[in-house]
């Protein structure tokens, strides 16, 4: 029974700006430009751009799509269309990943929080000193506060609701978020050195392609552009009737991986001018951010303002996806449990303190406690990541071609009266192509942790 009154997005701009918010964050403003540097530059970026229009696509637009047949989060959704226990566990492990997820996110936007705060009162050189980072998340004080802070950000705008809290937070941000990309891109592409990073950008070089290249590029997609992880499954049954998935699905998109090309471009450019033309710095993985660039915005003269600006858009890009993955697990509490919106935020509250706070206090107080030899952001991560995102992207390709079938989920794409342009692409890809990649990411990823592969 579908519900009547459940919560809605004002219109395409709603969603559309809502949806680009959940995919835009850490991963494309960190994770991206780090990948890319690492796995060849402009044939990383290639390969990521072929994938997200192929691959990409095809699970935003499916996704999407049973989220607003349904009307339910996906628990729901699935237990609807199917019917089968097997099928309810798909469900339920879209459901958890952003539980799982939120916590551990919220303690590096509350890293990010810590960085804003120091440049707006702190000295460029300090920041930028070797030790800064490492002493700031070792001290289980200091993070732990960043981190709730960050977290009562989140909590606030989901107490708030579908339209008053995530799609208008979303419609303020975004376009601020685009902006502050912008200056910085046009500040850091004309510094002297930096045209030779911009080269490696967007220039491919296949002599740098390898099997890895094109595992990353999807293990990142996931990440980027909140692939399996319930959101737009959430979204999708905010969505009215009316508004073209596909037209938003595009769009989405688009502005997913520009602001990832922007990213990249405020980023290695920078980090070029900088070295001198030594790649060896852009391998810097989680200290890029934290510690490579204060060290190039200490090089510059108005380092200061560019550090305000360019931490204040990593936290409003942290946000809006922190607060989409929030959204997917209060819907979830709402749908199968019957917990108001107030409940429902309150017991995720709890949740995110708790988890949260072992990421947080697992580079100090908890350092000596691993799982599996990875502390514990480090094992959260690569149990949503490299585990349950791929399990549930398959259980999502079996849901829609063993029980909702693909023709009706063209019918659902076809609702708002114009035709599915790409519908050839879309049942070959959910049929067979879709199931293939994430197989791949769920073995190279597993065989990675054990020590089989090097990625």
């Amino acid at each position: 029974m579908k519900s009547d009154n459940r919560a809605s997005f004002s219109g395409k701009i709603g969603f559309v700006l809502s949806a680009a918010g959940a995919s835009v964050g850490l991963g494309n403003i960190w994770r991206f430009p780090y990948l890319c540097a690492k796995y060849g530059g402009g044939i990383f970026l290639l390969v990521y751009i072929i994938l997200a229009v192929t691959f990409g696509y095809t699970m935003i637009v499916a996704e999407t799509a049973i989220g607003r047949n349904t009307k339910k989060s996906p628990v729901g959704a699935f237990h609807e269309l199917s019917n089968s226990k097997a099928m309810g566990i798909g469900g339920w492990i879209n459901a958890i990943i952003p539980i799982l997820i939120v916590p551990y996110y919220s303690v590096i936007g509350g890293w990010v929080c810590k960085y804003l705060f120091e440049y707006i009162r702190e000295d460029v050189n300090v920041i930028a000193s070797d030790d800064f980072f490492l002493n700031f998340i070792s001290d289980g004080a200091a993070s732990e506060f960043w981190f709730v802070i960050f977290a009562a950000l989140v909590l606030i705008v989901i107490f708030m609701g579908v339209r008053n809290g995530i799609e208008r937070v979303s419609r303020m941000m975004m376009p601020v978020l685009v902006v502050l990309a912008v200056i910085i891109c046009v500040y850091s592409v004309t510094r002297p050195g930096a045209l030779m990073g911009v080269k490696y950008l967007f220039i491919p070089n296949f002599k740098d392609f390898s099997i890895m290249t094109v595992v990353t590029a999807m293990g990142q997609m996931f990440y980027s552009l909140s692939i399996a992880m319930g959101i737009l499954i959430t979204f999708g049954s905010y969505v009215k009737k009316e508004v073209s998935i596909e037209e938003s699905t595009k769009q989405v998109e688009i502005f997913d991986t520009a602001i990832a090309i922007l990213a990249s471009l405020m980023i290695i450019p920078a980090v070029f001018a900088f070295s001198g033309g030594d790649q060896a710095s852009l391998n810097k993985g989680p200290s890029l951010m934290f510690i490579t660039m204060p060290q190039i915005f200490a090089s510059m003269g108005v380092g200061k303002i560019i550090g305000i600006l360019f931490f204040a858009l990593v936290l409003f890009a942290a946000l809006t996806s922190a607060i989409a993955l929030m959204e997917s697990a209060v819907s979830t509490f709402a749908d199968e449990f019957k917990w108001s919106r107030k409940k429902g935020t309150a017991i995720m509250a709890v949740i995110m303190l708790v988890l949260g706070s072992l990421s947080s206090l697992g580079n100090g107080p908890l350092s000596n406690v691993t799982v599996f030899g990875m502390g514990f952001l480090d094992f959260f991560d690569f149990l949503t990541n490299a585990v349950m995102m791929p399990i549930a992207a398959l259980a999502i390709c079996i849901l829609i071609t063993k029980y909702m079938t693909v023709e009706k989920l063209e019918e659902e794409v076809e609702q708002d009266g114009h035709p599915f342009k790409r519908k050839k692409v879309f049942a070959f890809m959910i049929k067979f192509l879709c199931p293939l990649f994430v197989a791949v990411i769920l073995v190279s990823a597993v065989a990675n942790v054990l020590g089989f592969i090097q990625m």
